[in-house]
């Protein structure tokens, strides 16, 4: 009798439940996975901006730089060849021959003030334009006032100018009290004199642009009567450039 062939077949589990390795799309998860949030990165700006500002700035200060080595080189020659001296000036005689009180209580003077300007400088001229104001005071009150006339004065030139000042002042009585208030107490009577003249500087053959010079004169004189010899005890002057 033959043997029976025996056949064995798998058998599967009933009672284990099936678990699928991949979840499906339908199938919906109860855990809750929490939401990352990522910094925001911002940008940074170009530099491009910031490096031509820079470079803006640099060259902008190296011009500088090089105009004021330039002008200080200019200067300095200038000053090597030309050897610039200020102008002096000085008062040497003050005439009055005007110096009385009018009906309606004014004052009316004429002054004759001899002025010296000297020009010490060998390669330098000065040129007097119009415009010039001059004026005669006392304790800031203007007794009287004329002008410089134009003229050219070359290298170490000496010029006498004879100037007649003419003018007018309110309330004589007062001012003429205060004068002889300060004659009794001191002996002497303080003046200023000021000079306002528009000049043009020569350097050898080349004419310079149009500055101002400035003088103010410091007198002190023995008294202010017409037609009497004026004597200057102190005659002190100082001289401003001003562009």
């Amino acid at each position: 009798m033959m043997a029976e062939h025996q056949r064995i077949h798998p058998v599967h589990d009933v009672e284990a439940p099936h678990r699928p390795l991949v979840p499906g799309n339908g199938a919906k998860s109860d855990r809750v996975f929490p939401k990352r949030t990522f910094p925001v990165m911002h940008s940074k700006p170009p530099k491009r901006r910031r490096s031509c500002c820079c470079r803006f700035l640099c060259w902008t200060l190296c011009i500088l730089l090089i105009l004021i080595i330039a002008i200080g080189i200019t200067v300095g020659i200038i000053y090597l060849v030309f050897r610039p001296k200020l102008p002096k000036y000085s008062v040497d005689q003050l005439r009055i021959t005007q110096f009385n009180v009018s009906d309606n209580n004014t004052l009316s003077a004429t002054f004759n003030v001899a002025i010296t300007a000297t020009n010490p400088n060998k390669k330098i001229g000065i040129y007097y334009e119009g415009g010039s104001h001059i004026n005669a005071l006392y304790m800031d009150t203007q007794l009287c006032e004329g002008s410089l006339p134009k003229f050219y004065q070359g290298h170490r030139n000496t010029t006498v100018l004879d100037l007649s000042l003419i003018g007018q002042a309110q309330d004589a009585s007062a001012l003429l009290s205060r004068i002889q208030e300060q004659l009794q107490q001191t002996n002497n009577i303080p003046l200023d004199l000021k000079v306002n003249q528009p000049v043009r500087v020569k350097l050898g053959k080349l004419k310079l642009f149009k500055v101002k010079f400035r003088v103010r004169c410091k007198l002190v004189v023995d008294n202010l009567g017409a037609s009497n010899d004026i004597s200057i005890s102190s005659s002190i002057c100082k001289f401003r450039l001003r562009l």
